[in-house]
């Protein structure tokens, strides 16, 4: 039991394979893979943080998809989210539903916003001494390496931390395994953090 991290699965969404996800044949093959994924490395009692953008222009109902997946899940609204939900009932499925959501997970402080912001609470400490008990979780850039937030998040921001699919092997992961995941994806070493 424990908190784990997602966004961008864009589940239903056939035009994210040419833009980005050519590995997948078709979007249901995608789909498939992302079920199965999560529910590889979700337990029934894991706190799921969906950082926006679960679903976009699916021919199904979100239902289908929820259904299926284990874990507590709770929405943190993504642009790609606001359609989709006038049409489920969100209490049926989500723990909790909101456009930003403040966390503890262990000692760390976990501000979640479907967008990566230049400052949160308690970023002001953490950019400067690395301390690493304010974290940003966020989503929105999948795994873009030429947007200006790349290099941003990259250059200033090493306690922002991306938890979209794309830069996640496609699966919730706990905190451990999105700080790796991100240090590998901006190139950090990991050595700039203190312990």
């Amino acid at each position: 039991m424990g908190n784990k991290y997602i966004s961008d699965l864009h589940l239903g969404h056939a035009n994210i394979i040419p833009m980005g996800r050519p590995q997948f044949e078709t979007i249901e093959k995608m789909n498939e893979y992302l079920i199965s994924q999560w529910n590889d490395h979700v337990d029934v009692n894991d706190e799921v943080w969906i950082c926006g953008d679960f679903s976009y222009r699916s021919g199904l109902d979100v239902g289908h998809y929820l259904k299926q997946m284990k874990g507590k899940k709770h929405l943190i609204i993504g642009n790609h989210d606001i359609k989709w939900m006038k049409n489920c009932r969100l209490s049926e499925y989500f723990e909790s539903v909101s456009h930003m959501e403040v966390i503890k997970d262990g000692k760390k402080t976990i501000t979640l916003c479907h967008y990566p912001l230049m400052e949160w609470s308690g970023s002001r400490y953490a950019k400067y001494s690395l301390d690493g008990t304010s974290w940003l979780i966020h989503g929105h850039l999948h795994n873009s390496r030429t947007s200006n937030a790349y290099y941003y998040i990259r250059d200033y921001l090493p306690c922002a931390l991306n938890c979209g699919v794309d830069v996640n092997d496609f699966h919730p992961v706990d905190f451990d395994e999105l700080l790796e995941n991100n240090d590998r994806f901006y190139g950090r070493s990991g050595s700039y953090r203190l312990k």
